[in-house]
Formats: structure tokens, C-alpha cells, sequence
């Protein structure tokens, strides 16, 4: 085999054949290592503080990983091999390695291998693998690219993310913690007394959340389906059911734009407690992000480009309608219909060359002028019902809903509703949205379904329901700006 445009493939394949003419196989099925290569770097560095003695440091251990450099030094050889854990330099010399010694010349950068030796330091220091022999485990015979160390081309580290991790330590530390955060959000979850399930990712009607759908088509079943865009309908009906507190973690899907806030899919965590309210969840969404951050960084405190934000909690609550008068000089009261807001929002500068609801409208404005003030944790409380559709009024503000959006760093990272559950203004709420939706051509409204409604109809008792990004709070904890620094492999444009 050949390849006629890439003389480095080639000149690779030419060391491959070479490899296996000499009975040796460059792909073996597996290879016992005795530890990764930072425990072999910790026990090193524990006996030699236990001895002082360099002769009861000679632990045979067998390490292997990916090489990252090749150095030579006439009968010497310096090898950098790293796997997930770390990085060690190995020694190779030839009066150890005898004949094997020649066969080093068939190694390239991004082949991995593995050897058995002690671990020692060099006289400058460095800890460094003796090795008393090696084993090809795996000849690449494409070249990584060239100067891969801390390769920083975004379209390539996101399209190739197996590049970006190779080339950058940092980011396979980032996706071991997210791993660890989720690890730790199920832990708080179930230590709370919730059980965690699994709801339907392709569904009929597609409810839930204010989003537009991504469509399929079952051919069995001869309809329409769609990718869900939330899980809340479907844990309102176990909580319907008897369960009284669930959660489940997993990808939603929205057809929406592609910035470094969002990603069309994305992992959201949502969950229902029964005989809970809003207010209880505001306390368990402050207890679960300081947790987490305790968890993963060992401190409350996050930096944020030039901002130093603290997870502690409690955390403010500030009044959706209040902040938008103090922020915009707006009262939202004053202007109860989809035509006076508009008007007012064009003196505001708000962008309403579309034809939109109210809703649509406030939320806009709250983009607009209270979002990039929230860098230090807030509670954004109690919106207008045309918002919210699915959530309890609020007994003391009419019009308004118990609701909150819990704002870091300018970004939404949790939304929260004291559930509706009251049959007739549910079907109402949902009937209005569907005229709305009819209206203006919104097919990102809430829509009804007829199921959920036949279920609330059984009963559900006073609930407080969650939905949290995973992915924005992956961010905050491990500081990355981007979205795509979050999701192992995001969404990008198919190149043409």
C-alpha cells in the first residue's frame, strides 16, 4: 500500500514492513502495564524520601504510552512517552538493549510503546524510566501534525479533537473533570433522596421548553418524530406516578444558532421534588454548584477573565421586573400588550425588526440589559406568566409566575419553576401558547400536549422542577470561555 501524495506516510509504511520482517508484530492484542505513569512518578518520589539509599529505589515497573519526542545521544537514547496521566522521559542504551537497540530507528513520534525498567533521576534531575527492554504496541503511520505541542487552531482542535488531546495535556484535564463533576452532581442528587431515570429521546410532540425541534421520521411507525428538547413532561408524569423525587442527566436537543453559548446539543440536568417550591430549589442549586467547585477545584472561588466570582452561597435574589426598571428604566407593567412593548422597546434600542410576543420581548430585555451584569452568582425571580407556561402564579403578583434563572459569569446556567399543577389553567396556558405560535409563526413556543394534560389531570402534587446546563457549568468550574472547550466534541460545519 502506498500513498502517492504523503512522502512522511510512506516513508512510515517503509518502517512498518521493515518491523514485521522481523517476525515482530507492531499491533500486539494488549500489554500489562504494573501502574500509570503518574502513580510511577508518586511511588518514586515516596521511596526516595523514604531512603536515602538510590539502590532501594529500584522498583522494577512497566509503563507505556504515546511518544512525544525522540532524542539521541550516540549510544543513548531519551524517549518521551506520555499517557493520559503524565509525561516520563526513558532511557535506552545499547550495551542494555543489545541488537534490540537498532530497531529504535523504526520508531516515529505518535507510535506508542511500552518497557519495563526502574525509575531513576538523571543528573540533572529529571525523573526518568532505565529501561531494560521495550515493546512496539502500535505504529502510527500518519505524522502528527507538525509542531503539535500546543497546537492552538481552533477549527482544527475542535474538528480533530483526537489532535487537540494529544497536543494539549490541559484538555484531557478539563473532560476528566467534567467526568468527575458529573460523577459528583449524581452523588449530591442521590444523597438528597432522588432517583435518577430515563425518559424518551425521540418523541412525538416535542414540549417542554421554549426551542425549536430537530425533525425525523420513523418509517415503522409512519409519522413524524423529534429529538426532545427537554425531559420535563415525561418526569412530571413520574412524579404523577408516585415517585417523589426524580432527575436524569442527558443530551437535549434545540435547532438553534451555534455560539460560544450554545451548542445544538447539549447536556441538561433536570429534575422534580415533590412538595418542594421554587425557594427550595434556589437552595439546592447554590448547595450543588459550591459542592461541585469544592469538588473539582478545592475552592468556592472561580476566575473569570478579570472577574474573581464566589460560588458561595446564599446567592442574591433579585426581582426580574425590579432589575429591568433599575437596568432599563423599563416597567414591564406598563406596557401589558405585544404592540406597547414593542414600540417602547425600539426607543430601547431592542432589536424587534421581527414581529414578536411579549414574552419574546421581555426576554430580549433581559438579555439586553440585565445579563452582562450578572457575573457574581444571581437568582433572577418571578417573571411574567406569558413566559412561563408551565410554572405556578405567583400568589402574591399577579401576572407574574414563581420563577428563577440562576445568572454566572453573564451566563444562564439553571431555570426553575414552582410546576403548575392545576389541570384547567395548564390546558389553558398551553392553548394560549398554540394561539400565539398560530399568530406569529413562533415555532419555538411551548406546545401542548395532550398526554401530559390527560396525566396532570390524575393529580400532581406541589412540585419544584430544574433544568441546569451541564455544559455551561463544566465552564465555569474549569474556567473555559467557549462552549466548545466543554463538549468533547462539538457541533461544527461539514467542510465542503
Amino acid at each position: 500500500m502506498q500513498y502517492h501524495d504523503n512522502s512522511l506516510i510512506n516513508s512510515r509504511l517503509i518502517k512498518l514492513n521493515k518491523i514485521k520482517e522481523l517476525g515482530i508484530d507492531p499491533y500486539p492484542a494488549r500489554y500489562s502495564r504494573t501502574s500509570d505513569i503518574s502513580t510511577a512518578i508518586d511511588d518514586f518520589v515516596s521511596l526516595e524520601s523514604e531512603s536515602s539509599s538510590p539502590q532501594n529505589n529500584e522498583k522494577s515497573v512497566t509503563l507505556a504510552g504515546r511518544i512525544i519526542a525522540i532524542r539521541g545521544m550516540g549510544k543513548a537514547k531519551f524517549i518521551d512517552i506520555r499517557d493520559y496521566s503524565e509525561t516520563i522521559q526513558v532511557l535506552f542504551r545499547s550495551n542494555v538493549l543489545g541488537e534490540s537497540f537498532e530497531l529504535l530507528e523504526h520508531l516515529d513520534i505518535g507510535d506508542f510503546i511500552g518497557s519495563t525498567g526502574h525509575v531513576m533521576r538523571t543528573r540533572t534531575g529529571q525523573i526518568t524510566l532505565h529501561g531494560d527492554d521495550f515493546t512496539i504496541l502500535c505504529k502510527g503511520i500518519r505524522p502528527l501534525p507538525e509542531k503539535f505541542h500546543g497546537l492552538r487552531d481552533t477549527e482544527t482542535r475542535y474538528r480533530q479533537r483526537y489532535l487537540d488531546l494529544i497536543a494539549n495535556e490541559e484538555v484531557i484535564k478539563t473532560f476528566t473533570n467534567r467526568s468527575k463533576m458529573l460523577t459528583a452532581l449524581r452523588e449530591f442528587m442521590n444523597e438528597r433522596g432522588f432517583i435518577e431515570v430515563e425518559t424518551p429521546v425521540l418523541v412525538p410532540i416535542p414540549a417542554g421548553a421554549h426551542a425549536k425541534p430537530f425533525v425525523t421520521f420513523h418509517n415503522a411507525l409512519d409519522e413524524n418524530l423529534y429529538l426532545r428538547i427537554a425531559t420535563e413532561l415525561y418526569l412530571k408524569r413520574l412524579i404523577i406516578g408516585g415517585f417523589d423525587k426524580v432527575y436524569e442527566i442527558g443530551r437535549v436537543f434545540r435547532n438553534e444558532g451555534v455560539d460560544q453559548n450554545h451548542n445544538p446539543e447539549f447536556t441538561l440536568l433536570e429534575s422534580y421534588e415533590s412538595y418542594a417550591d421554587y425557594n427550595d430549589v434556589m437552595e439546592m442549586v447554590e448547595s450543588l454548584v459550591h459542592s461541585i467547585a469544592l469538588k473539582i477545584n478545592g475552592t468556592s472561588e472561580i476566575t473569570w477573565g478579570e472577574h474573581k466570582i464566589d460560588l458561595s452561597p446564599p446567592w442574591p435574589r433579585l426581582s426580574l421586573r425590579e432589575e429591568l426598571l433599575n437596568k432599563a428604566g423599563i416597567n414591564i407593567d406598563d406596557y401589558p400588550d405585544d404592540e406597547s412593548l414593542t414600540n417602547k422597546a425600539r426607543t430601547l434600542g431592542v432589536d424587534v425588526s421581527d414581529l414578536e410576543n411579549r414574552g419574546r420581548l421581555i426576554d430580549k430585555l433581559l438579555g439586553d440589559f440585565i445579563e452582562p451584569h450578572l457575573i457574581q452568582p444571581t437568582f433572577i425571580i418571578d417573571y411574567p406568566e406569558v413566559m412561563s407556561p408551565l410554572a405556578k402564579s405567583h400568589p402574591s403578583k399577579p401576572g407574574y409566575v414563581e420563577r428563577f434563572e440562576a445568572y454566572i459569569a453573564g451566563m444562564e446556567i439553571a431555570n426553575s419553576y414552582s410546576e403548575l399543577n392545576d389541570p384547567v389553567i395548564q390546558r389553558t396556558r398551553l392553548e394560549g401558547q398554540e394561539e400565539i405560535r398560530d399568530m406569529y409563526g413562533d415555532d419555538e413556543l411551548d406546545r401542548l400536549d395532550e398526554d401530559f394534560l390527560t396525566a396532570i389531570e390524575l393529580g400532581m402534587p406541589p412540585t419544584g422542577g430544574l433544568g441546569m446546563g451541564i455544559d455551561r457549568l463544566v465552564m465555569l468550574i474549569t474556567q473555559e470561555t467557549s462552549i466548545r472547550d466543554a463538549i468533547i466534541f462539538p457541533h461544527m460545519r461539514t467542510l465542503k
